[in-house]
């Protein structure tokens, strides 16, 4: 199996370069990868470097409390970080951040992870989540590189735990340690020999509570919008949401509403205006309250701060089976909504057994449950227990001797 994937990681690029002549994601990020060998030379010579890798945004979030925990502690450290998608290396600097460099991974060829960790050298490799590249795996133990993986989510019908996946078993088992997110995850590495494993938590319950703590901005058009509520925000919404929120209108006079679409481009900003039946307002074109029940933010990087101005989130995604962060909403304290395929994410059934997520299929099922909420303040209390129950999985992770030992070596 390894020989056929070594021909078959080549068909993959082949694959992409062609496919990036029609599709400007994929270009984005054939062109990305151009002169990374340059790229790396950026790194100083005595820098202590902590690499993670990272597919995408949302991982580089599950990262972030851990990068920043690592770089207070670890003397002349230097945070690289690699992204496989191009959402990554777009937006990845709207956070406050600790990355010292940041690039999309070179295509996991054998030559290609050599020369990067020739180049690189990293006192300590991590990788966030799910996204195992073999290659670069195994170059890591050649080149006696530690290499951990953190906040790991794993399932029991991915290649690694069944019959045919033997090669890509033994990557898992390369790596030198796991700080998993649940049991389910720990019990899959262990029924493939894998003994290395720390049951951490997820490190996104740390990072969203961080930005709710150290959050000091205020934003006059929300703070005006949302003086009068009850508020309801939906959260990344894709069609589906969209249209529960147009019929939810209707069902809820008083009720006032924020969209953040996943998608703000104008053309879909303009989409979404249509489709609702009454009058709606664009953030950048907000100048005073005209009366309008519907604010859409037709900008990147006010959601989550947009949370703390409301009472109930429905989150997007859940429709389509890539529910996005529900964990932002429940920082700040509010009960979240979503729909039915949430299997994907443990984050969601959680919340659910805890009684402060509820699944919804259309308006009237979301405004039954919302009207069924009956002691507001307890149930924000109770939300807020619930997160600080779940925090800690970044101290768990950077204060394991496993990392500790790693940093000190010479």
């Amino acid at each position: 199996m390894r020989f056929f994937y070594q021909i078959g990681i080549h068909f993959f690029i082949l694959f992409l370069r062609i496919a990036s002549l029609f599709n400007a994601k994929i270009k984005e990020g054939i062109k990305g990868r151009k002169n990374w060998t340059v790229t790396l030379g950026d790194i100083p010579e005595n820098a202590n470097v902590i690499w993670f890798h990272c597919a995408s945004l949302g991982e580089f979030d599950q990262g972030l409390p851990v990068m920043t925990a690592l770089k207070q502690n670890t003397p002349n450290a230097f945070v690289l970080v690699t992204f496989f998608s191009p959402s990554g290396m777009k937006h990845y600097h709207k956070r406050a951040h600790s990355v010292d460099l940041a690039l999309y991974l070179p295509f996991d060829t054998k030559a290609n992870a050599q020369l990067f960790l020739k180049k690189a050298k990293p006192k300590l490799a991590v990788f966030v989540k799910y996204e195992f590249w073999p290659n670069f795996i195994l170059e890591c133990g050649r080149s006696d590189i530690k290499l951990v993986s953190i906040s790991t989510l794993l399932r029991k019908n991915q290649i690694y735990f069944n019959w045919y996946g033997g090669f890509f078993a033994s990557v898992l088992q390369s790596i030198d340690h796991f700080f998993v997110q649940n049991q389910h995850s720990k019990t899959l590495l262990e029924s493939i020999g894998v003994k290395q494993i720390e049951i951490s938590g997820d490190t996104r319950y740390d990072k969203v509570l961080q930005h709710k703590n150290s959050s000091t901005s205020t934003d006059s058009i929300l703070t005006q919008f949302t003086s009068e509520g009850p508020i309801l925000i939906a959260g990344s919404s894709w069609k589906e949401e969209e249209e529960i929120i147009r019929l939810f209108l209707k069902l809820n006079l008083t009720t006032k509403v924020i969209i953040a679409p996943h998608n703000v481009s104008p053309s879909n900003i303009e989409r979404l205006q249509n489709s609702l039946d009454l009058p709606s307002v664009r953030y950048t074109q907000y100048q005073e309250d005209n009366g309008s029940r519907v604010l859409i933010l037709d900008t990147i990087g006010h959601l989550t701060s947009a949370y703390q101005h409301t009472d109930y989130a429905l989150v997007g995604g859940g429709f389509s089976g890539s529910l996005h962060n529900i964990l932002e909403a429940g920082a700040y304290g509010l009960p979240v909504f979503f729909g039915p395929h949430h299997q994907k994410f443990p984050e969601a059934q959680a919340f659910i057994d805890g009684g402060i997520g509820f699944v919804v299929e259309n308006a009237a099922q979301l405004s039954q449950k919302i009207n069924e909420l009956s002691d507001q303040q307890a149930l924000k209390q109770k939300i807020d227990a619930f997160m600080k129950r779940q925090a800690g999985a970044t101290n768990k992770i950077v204060n394991h001797s496993f990392i500790t030992n790693t940093l000190k070596q010479k």
